[in-house]
């Protein structure tokens, strides 16, 4: 199947990728997870690189290539085991990034896309908030224009890269009574007046610093706004295709991880005088898991190279991250119970690969939210449009 979608070039980066990580990321993970402060200088390096431009225009950077380089970023990301770094990374060059390539203007992209491609300016999406969660057009931070700068009022939470970012692109209400037809999306500089995070203490996903933003009368210039006033919304819903692919896309790829490490285990590990990988009931599980694994990954590839064609793929980005999360975390509770004891050790991967991937049904629009989209279009013969 992989020679369906990935070239010799694919398969060349996939490798230089994964000795990149070995190198650079691994001999630095466990002290991350402990202080949750990914340091500077890999950011660098991944600039360097080219990995936050795989898919950005040249002119600022990037390399434009097509969406399964991106797959692979990802896939290789999850196989580290440090969900928490793998989504500082992506956090920063797909959802952050996505907003200035797709709606920023020349000199947006000049002062924050080019930097974030070369890994030297980091920077964070904020949309949730304390008291709306999944419920994006509940968003109560606010923009009021006044003459030539706009004031910014509100907060936000469960921010990745929210305490160590240099700039920040936000969604607030220009138009309060105008519901989700009155959200903007601007971006600021972190060190803007009035601009407070804190750190979150978080199950998984240590690495990442995750903050909660409070914005205290925050003044930034009228042509910080990002696109057209009270476009928000739909621009937001249109990137969130792509996130949930992602988190379908890791979801899969750390699967395949655990599986593999567990399949490994047991093939290893003697219990009455044969190896546990011979019992029938634990051959039979790991063969329903592989299964499962198999058809979330061909169903994410096959809606990769929609997205990549330049289809509109809102419903199967929402069903990719809806089951393929959900696979992921049966996967990760029952071989955590196949390692036995040592599945419930720090010493062994188990441990960190279920709390990470707890966040998959949660994080991107809850597991309950995105059955209510799905059932609007297939149920009510609701229509998403892209804005752009």
């Amino acid at each position: 199947m992989s020679s369906m979608y990935f070239t010799e070039e694919h398969d060349f980066f996939r490798k230089s990728f994964q000795d990149f990580l070995q190198k650079e990321v691994v001999p630095h993970i466990e002290k991350w997870e402990k202080t949750g402060d990914i340091e500077r200088f890999i950011w660098k390096k991944f600039g360097e690189m080219g990995y936050f431009g795989i898919n950005y225009p040249e002119k600022y950077g990037g390399l434009d290539l097509d969406l399964f380089y991106t797959v692979i970023f990802l896939e290789e990301l999850q196989k580290i085991n440090s969900g928490g770094f793998a989504a500082a990374m992506w956090a920063h060059a797909y959802l952050a990034q996505t907003h200035l390539n797709k709606e920023g203007n020349h000199e947006q992209k000049e002062k924050y896309l080019a930097p974030s491609i070369a890994g030297e300016k980091i920077g964070c999406l904020c949309i949730t908030e304390p008291f709306g969660g999944s419920d994006v057009s509940g968003m109560r931070t606010t923009a009021v224009k006044k003459g030539d700068k706009y004031v910014i009022n509100g907060s936000k939470t469960f921010i990745t890269n929210g305490v160590y970012s240099d700039y920040l692109v936000v969604a607030a209400k220009t138009s309060p009574e105008l519901g989700n037809k009155g959200i903007s999306i601007f971006v600021m500089d972190r060190d803007v007046k009035g601009i407070s995070s804190t750190k979150l203490d978080k199950l998984g996903w240590r690495a990442s610093d995750t903050g909660e933003i409070a914005f205290d009368n925050v003044e930034i210039p009228a042509e910080n706004l990002m696109g057209e006033e009270n476009k928000g919304f739909p621009y937001i819903m249109q990137h969130f295709a792509l996130e949930r692919l992602i988190m379908g896309v890791n979801a899969h790829a750390r699967s395949e991880f655990a599986l593999e490490y567990t399949i490994q285990y047991m093939k290893d590990r003697v219990a009455f005088g044969k190896s546990i990988s011979k019992f029938q009931a634990l051959r039979h599980r790991v063969a329903q898991l592989t299964s499962e694994v198999e058809v979330c990954k061909t169903f994410n590839y096959v809606t990769a190279k929609r997205l990549n064609d330049g289809e509109y793929v809102v419903k199967e980005a929402t069903m990719s991250k809806l089951i393929s999360t959900k696979v992921s975390d049966e996967v990760m509770y029952d071989c955590l119970q196949f390692l036995g004891g040592y599945g419930y050790m720090e010493d062994y991967p188990l441990a960190r690969l279920a709390r990470d991937s707890r966040l998959g049904p949660i994080g991107g629009g809850t597991s309950e939210i995105l059955r209510e989209i799905i059932a609007k279009m297939v149920m009510d013969g609701k229509e998403y449009k892209p804005a752009t």
